[in-house]
C-alpha cells in the first residue's frame, strides 16, 4: 500500500549541490513522518534528516546542519533532501523511509524507497 520511491542522486563535485526528492503515496492520513537515511559501504545506515508531515517539523543530523535542509509538498506527496556544500564524506545510497513520528531509529521506519546514490567526488 505504502510506496516510497526516491530520485534526484547522481554525482557531484565537492561543493556542489543536489536534490533528493521522496514521492510518497498510500497513507490514509497525513500524520507520519519522512525521515532520509544514508548507507556508505562498510558503514552502518543513519538517519540524516526527518520531517513530521502533519507540522513540519524537521530534525537533522549534526554534521549536515546548516548544509542540508528538508522540505515537504504536501499537495505532492513529495518529501525533499536540499543537500548544498556537498562533502566526499556524503557519499551514500540515500533512503526515505516513513514512521508514525520522527526518530533517527532506523528499525522504527516500517517502509522504504529503493535508495538512490549520491556521490560526491572530484
Amino acid at each position: 500500500q505504502v510506496q516510497l520511491v526516491e530520485s534526484g542522486g547522481g554525482l557531484v563535485q565537492p561543493g556542489g549541490s543536489l536534490r533528493l526528492s521522496c514521492a510518497a503515496s498510500g497513507f490514509t492520513s497525513d500524520h507520519y513522518a519522512i525521515g532520509w537515511f544514508r548507507q556508505a559501504p562498510g558503514k552502518k545506515r543513519e538517519g540524516v534528516s526527518c520531517i513530521d508531515i502533519s507540522d513540519g517539523s524537521t530534525y537533522y543530523k549534526d554534521s549536515v546542519k546548516g548544509r542540508f535542509t528538508i522540505s515537504r509538498d504536501n499537495a505532492k506527496g513529495t518529501v525533499y533532501l536540499q543537500m548544498n556544500s556537498l562533502e566526499p564524506e556524503d557519499t551514500a545510497v540515500y533512503y526515505c523511509a516513513s514512521d508514525l513520528v520522527c526518530s533517527f531509529y532506523e528499525p522504527a521506519y516500517d517502509y522504504w524507497g529503493q535508495g538512490t546514490q549520491v556521490t560526491v567526488s572530484s
